[in-house]
Parts: structure tokens; sequence; C-alpha cells
């Protein structure tokens, strides 16, 4: 099985940072790419950043440039670096890893049980 894990939210005023941290742990073969994810309450989960094996980020357009994400594959880690805060990126962020688990040759999504990052004004 594979467990993740994030850590790192909190409460920070409007213009601050934080840094949330993922870690991928269990039984892996591989992991394929990781992501951040966060949900407001009354809306739908969304994507905020991922980054595959090789390093390639994708964000959504409402945190590029201040957001950023790397990862380090030695550590199954995933991090996101969140610059200039406003109270709108408050929610509970998840981590995703998508990874491969010996034997099955199909990868499968799995995710951690969230962080909240609250942004006051």
């Amino acid at each position: 099985q594979v467990q993740v894990v994030e850590s790192g939210g909190g409460q920070v005023q409007a213009g601050g940072s934080l840094r949330l941290s993922c870690a991928a742990s269990g039984t892996i073969f591989s992991i394929n790419h990781m992501g951040w994810y966060r949900q407001a309450p009354g809306n739908q989960r969304e994507l905020v950043a991922t980054v595959t094996s090789g390093g390639s980020s994708n964000y959504a357009d409402s945190v590029k440039g201040r957001f950023t994400i790397s990862r380090d594959n030695a550590k199954n880690t995933v991090y996101l670096q969140m610059n200039s805060l406003k109270p709108e990126d408050t929610a509970v962020y998840y981590c995703n890893a998508n990874a491969n688990i010996p034997g099955i040759l199909r990868a499968y999504n799995y995710w951690g049980r969230g962080t909240q990052v609250t942004v006051s004004s």
C-alpha cells in the first residue's frame, strides 16, 4: 500500500508565505506525477500544481507566479512554496501521487488527508 502524508499548513495573513510538504511511502515501484489540489468550502476540488518525475510542472492560472512546486524523487516528496498568499487561497490542500506498486502494471492515484491553509485579510 501507499501512504501520502501532507504537512505545513496553517494560518497566515494576506501577503505571507507557507510551504507545504508531502511524502509518499510504502511499497512503491515508481511515482509518476505528484501534485497539489485544493478544496474550499462549497467548491469542488481543483488542481493547484503538478510536477512530473522529470521535473516538468503545471500550474493553475490563479497561482502562477506566486506558487512553486518542487520535488525530491529520492525522498518521494513534493513541496509547494506559496508566496503572496490571498484570502481566496484559503482551502484544504491535498497531495496526490500517481504511483505504480510492484507487480501491478496500472498506476493509481493516492491521496493524502489534506492540510488546512487559512489566509486572513
